[in-house]
């Protein structure tokens, strides 16, 4: 029986991902080169992934770059496109149909715990969570399952119990290693990517009720 729903954050409640990736290629665009997916999608819902685009930007250039000056225009052109965007779809739903429900629901994220307080503002989502982890909870974020096994255990529950919800490969493969069962939602960044064992993938939360899908799950 399924007791709890475990959610990630970035690209999974609040599309920070594709955002991102577009902001780093406009950075790459402006000296005449391209960042391939292949290469940032290793970084993608992970903090350790060992990648850096401005590394990567000065070999593909053969000399330094201003890191100062490209982090600044790339912060700039971060919350120009951070602006278009709101809660994905059908995850506020989850989160009420979750609480009728009486489930357990949990936050894990790779990210610091700064960076989704900011955004509550705008999304509000917060108050939903009764157990929330991020980077300063662990000592590695995912792909390590550190980070699910920390909302499991305090929950009381077995791994099997739970639910994540993921739109990364990095963050389903920390969901499977914690013992759970993993419903991935990629966005426009992650779904060109390759992703091992899930439960399920949708196109979107909206497709489905939670309901249905937990049935599906337990079937």
């Amino acid at each position: 029986m399924i007791k709890a729903i475990v959610f990630d954050f970035d690209g999974m409640i609040y599309d920070t991902e594709v955002p991102e990736y577009k902001a780093h290629c406009e950075i790459f665009a402006e000296h005449g080169q391209e960042l391939e997916l292949s290469l940032w999608g290793q970084c993608v819902g992970t903090n350790n992934s060992g990648f850096n685009p401005y590394d990567h930007l000065e070999a593909c250039l053969g000399k330094p770059v201003d890191r100062e000056v490209l982090r600044g225009r790339y912060q700039t052109k971060l919350e120009r496109l951070l602006e278009q965007e709101t809660i994905r779809p059908g995850v506020e739903d989850y989160l009420k149909s979750a609480q009728k429900l009486g489930l357990r629901i949990g936050l894990a994220s790779s990210a610091s715990r700064a960076w989704i307080t900011g955004h509550n503002a705008k999304l509000n989502v917060l108050p939903y969570f009764e157990c929330v982890r991020t980077r300063e909870d662990v000592r590695l974020v995912k792909p390590d399952p550190e980070l699910y096994v920390q909302v499991i255990r305090e929950f009381g529950i077995e791994p099997h119990e739970a639910v994540a919800f993921e739109d990364s490969p990095n963050g389903a493969k920390a969901a499977k290693a914690a013992g759970m069962r993993c419903v991935t939602v990629p966005n426009d960044v992650t779904r060109y990517l390759t992703f091992g064992e899930v439960d399920m993938q949708l196109q979107s939360l909206a497709d489905v009720s939670l309901e249905a899908l937990l049935q599906k799950l337990q079937a």
